[in-house]
């Protein structure tokens, strides 16, 4: 007969984590019931405990019984059921950014990840970053093929060199030309892990619910997966960088322009650079051509959230494979397109909904992970104090698109276009336009348009003012599993596919 040493509970069989032989010393054999027993054994179940928002942890329990054969019975038993969750990693790829955030990604991993990865008997290769595109360039060199994942510990920038390493392997390896706007991509099926250690983790907050090491760490450990669309970027058929989350040009490209030039403030930077570009309030002219998603099923204005086992992300996949199905050949130059030119002060294109612990609701709330369509956000130029009420809705619980200076469209493509390209800014007028832009910059109380802004590409600057951009459906997956539907007992547990341990 086995015996429980802890309050009932029910562990799906998914988020067990490890089972081990437990060695009883004399102090532990003579506490309460368990002096009766003449030689208890015991066995010890590690297992994921749920918190509140989001948070995992790693629990255990520990069950004692006199007989040694039950004892081992239970131990082979509870090991061939996680041998069956054939989505768990036994072999990963884990590059470190030991420069990003506080600096504090290689002491993370260390104290926090790899001895949860040594429970769990997951093998693990550790590449140590030394430079900028370390990752991207090793991921074209190794056996891709002997790992179950690659996990980057590190921020938004580090997932993006590892993506781009990735996707640009797999499209290497199958012959697919990158340059190529048009060319449909090859899907990666090698999972991406992300433990966050950067100055900003929207990625991972933006599919998990939280940035937290110990929690991303156990989502890879229980082999969780999480399909994403990737956004392409070309310009005249060169290909420029992949995003997952945010494009912004103008508020947020001037920000992170300013920032880069301030890293010795650390996170603080994105304070001051938000405030001297509000300040600034610099608007740009130009002309967006998009192409509506008509397969994507939800709407950028709908409530309807993307959560754990989203069905809006299922069903528009789905409809985005018919109808790819049913025209064949016949592409983006057939079928509508629509334009706006205007005055903006930012244009802001999301593949989630960008969440960060200041903005619980992010820029889109209602984007979706895998829908294979972006949602576009036009700002026009409109008075500071509108502007900062559009910025306020970012943080509470009001309808942020709830404004006649903002539009916003469910895309599948879209192209942009600066009314004063970068080519056409050598002659005298336009650098002299270019000198009393950079004057108002260093003096913010002025309100102009400058010729060009930069682009946010995922907490990387592009320069850019005529670009072509492209959804890919569910072009990468992730260790992870959506956000999940907060339950009113946060301890609770889904169905339980083994047994109640008692």
């Amino acid at each position: 007969k086995s015996c429980v040493y802890t309050e009932n509970c029910f562990v799906p069989t998914s988020e067990i984590i490890a089972v081990e032989e437990t060695e009883l010393n004399k102090k532990q054999r003579n506490t309460g019931k368990w002096q009766k027993m003449a030689k208890p054994h015991a066995f010890t179940v590690y297992y994921v405990k749920k918190a509140r928002n989001h948070r995992w942890r790693c629990s255990d329990v520990t069950f004692w019984c006199v007989d040694e054969h039950v004892c081992n019975q239970w131990i082979q038993g509870l090991k061939e059921l996680l041998e069956m969750q054939k989505s768990r990693p036994k072999q990963l790829l884990v590059y470190i950014n030991p420069y990003g955030g506080k600096r504090q990604g290689k002491r993370i991993y260390e104290q926090k990840v790899a001895p949860l990865f040594s429970l769990a008997s997951i093998s693990t290769d550790v590449v140590v970053t030394e430079h900028a595109n370390h990752a991207k360039d090793n991921l074209f060199e190794v056996n891709i093929n002997k790992y179950d994942g690659v996990v980057c510990v590190g921020g938004d920038g580090m997932f993006s060199e590892v993506m781009h390493g990735l996707i640009g392997r797999m499209q290497k390896d199958s012959g697919i030309d990158q340059n190529n706007p048009k060319a449909p991509l090859v899907q990666c099926n090698i999972r991406i892990g992300i433990i966050p250690a950067g100055s900003t983790d929207c990625i991972c907050y933006s599919t998990v619910g939280i940035s937290d090491p110990v929690t991303s760490a156990l989502h890879i450990i229980v082999g969780d997966c999480q399909p994403l669309d990737v956004s392409s970027i070309h310009h005249n058929n060169t290909f420029l960088k992949y995003y997952v989350s945010l494009l912004g040009y103008g508020f947020y490209g001037d920000i992170l322009k300013d920032s880069e030039k301030k890293r010795w403030m650390g996170p603080m930077r994105y304070d001051y650079s938000g405030f001297k570009t509000f300040l600034s309030h610099h608007y740009y002219e130009g002309t967006i051509s998009f192409q509506p998603a008509k397969h994507a099923l939800g709407s950028p204005r709908d409530k309807d959230r993307c959560r754990t086992g989203c069905y809006i992300c299922k069903r528009s996949e789905q409809q985005l494979a018919e109808q790819q199905k049913e025209c064949g050949l016949k592409h983006e130059e057939d079928e509508e397109w629509k334009v706006i030119k205007g005055k903006f002060l930012a244009i802001n294109a999301v593949n989630m909904s960008c969440a960060c612990p200041r903005s619980p609701k992010g820029l889109s709330p209602a984007a979706h992970l895998a829908d294979g369509s972006a949602d576009l956000i036009l700002v026009r130029k409109c008075s500071r104090f509108d502007f900062l009420r559009y910025l306020v809705r970012h943080t509470n619980q009001d309808d942020q698109f709830d404004f006649s200076f903002v539009d916003v469209h469910r895309v599948k493509s879209f192209q942009f276009t600066s009314k004063l390209p970068e080519d056409n800014e050598s002659n005298v007028t336009d650098i002299g336009k270019k000198r009393f832009g950079q004057f108002c910059r260093d003096h913010p109380v002025c309100c102009c348009n400058i010729a060009n802004s930069t682009w946010n590409c995922d907490g990387e600057t592009l320069d850019g003012s005529a670009i072509e951009v492209r959804v890919h459906c569910q072009l990468m997956k992730l260790f992870a599993r959506g956000i999940e539907e907060n339950c009113k007992d946060e301890a609770a547990y889904s169905q339980s596919s083994v047994e109640q341990l008692l």
